[in-house]
């Protein structure tokens, strides 16, 4: 970028750019982290070493990736979109080969002592990708239909190799971010209108075709769909980990129990306790008011991603700011969505608050991305 696109101004350096970095987004982040320090300490049983300082260690090393990150000007980082979606979907091709299985998935790669999730990579290089590519497009190619085919590839190729792992959760936030980022770079709502008719479409023929000699799916498969519309048709089976979670937001009230007073988690009735279903032991413990809290937290990130976003006058920057913001919000709104029972059981951490190496490490590093783009803004 050259000192025109910053007015009479020069590109921002040295203690420059620790000042325009966006703290309040910063604290934010740390007061969400926190919070999953705390859950991971209560549901460890009061033991800080199990869950709890792993996952402050990973912060540490986040926050310093973030920082560092925000330092590098963003021009850089839209020339190395191209590469990173390539490294992101060589990764996930090795998965399929040298793929580390766990819990029935095969989605990990050990690489030395890191053992690295290449979809949640995926998830923020698919946004760089998109982002760059709709940055090099003219404005009034957009709804082409030749170019409308190359985003869309970009966004199928790995939701069908995650899907294969197999991983829905992530296959849909693939495909729901990318989606996004196409809508905001101006992609004609006639696409996006198609997309789902055919989707509603799809839903109303798998359901028509059950008990039927062309039936879509696996008996298996639909008893999921059941469980998911009735989660008490199968209460110590599929249905189990839904009722156990509704019981523990339920019992935490408004005030909740008692912060390591939560039974649900401390008797070992919750599954998964400290990733996928962290919320409601939190939602237990600290009730009502300590489940609208976090979700408060969450809503002031998203809206400093979407200010940051509108204000930046790089088209590149405010693209990659608004898909970081946009996979935030699938994040918790999945995962929040999922534990009530909104949504079907699909996998997908809280965001800064479940325990996970890969996840916290990948999404503190794309905030990163947010405040270089926020820090070398045109100004």
């Amino acid at each position: 970028m050259s000192h025109l696109d910053y007015g009479l101004k020069s590109p921002p350096t040295g203690i420059r750019k620790l000042l325009y970095l966006n703290w309040p987004l910063i604290v934010l982040l740390a007061a969400v982290s926190s919070v999953g320090f705390l859950m991971l300490y209560s549901v460890a049983g009061g033991r800080i070493e199990v869950w709890a300082e792993p996952q402050m260690t990973r912060f540490a090393a986040g926050m310093a990736a973030m920082l560092i990150i925000a330092m590098v000007p963003i021009w850089f980082w839209r020339n190395l979109s191209a590469l990173a979606y390539v490294f992101a979907l060589i990764l996930l091709i090795a998965v399929e080969f040298f793929g580390d299985v766990g819990m029935g998935a095969q989605r990990w790669l050990e690489i030395g002592p890191l053992r690295l999730q290449p979809s949640e990579v995926m998830k923020i290089a698919l946004v760089m990708a998109l982002a760059a590519y709709y940055d090099w497009l003219d404005l009034e190619r957009t709804s082409r239909l030749v170019w409308v085919i190359l985003p869309v590839l970009l966004i199928l190729v790995p939701t069908a190799l995650v899907l294969s792992q197999p991983d829905l959760g992530t296959s849909l936030m693939l495909v729901m971010g990318g989606g996004i980022i196409m809508f905001a770079a101006g992609v004609s709502l006639w696409y996006f209108g198609t997309v789902l008719a055919i989707g509603i479409a799809g839903i109303w023929a798998v359901l028509l075709s059950r008990g039927t000699s062309w039936q879509l799916l696996r008996d298996y498969q639909y008893r999921r769909i059941d469980v998911f519309l009735d989660p008490a048709s199968d209460p110590l089976g599929a249905g189990y980990n839904i009722t156990q979670a509704q019981i523990a937001l339920g019992s935490g009230g408004w005030a909740g129990r008692g912060f390591m007073q939560g039974t649900q988690s401390r008797l070992n009735f919750l599954p998964e306790k400290h990733t996928d279903f962290i919320f409601t032991t939190l939602a237990e413990e600290f009730g009502f008011i300590g489940g609208i809290s976090l979700l408060a937290l969450y809503t002031l990130i998203l809206a400093f991603c979407i200010h940051s976003a509108l204000s930046n006058k790089d088209r590149y920057a405010a693209l990659l700011t608004l898909g970081i913001g946009a996979t935030f919000f699938l994040y918790f709104g999945v995962n929040m969505g999922m534990v009530m029972g909104l949504l079907p059981v699909v996998g997908v951490p809280l965001p800064l608050v479940s325990y996970g190496g890969t996840a916290m490490l990948i999404l503190l590093m794309a905030f990163g991305l947010v405040q270089s783009a926020h820090v070398h803004r045109p100004r």
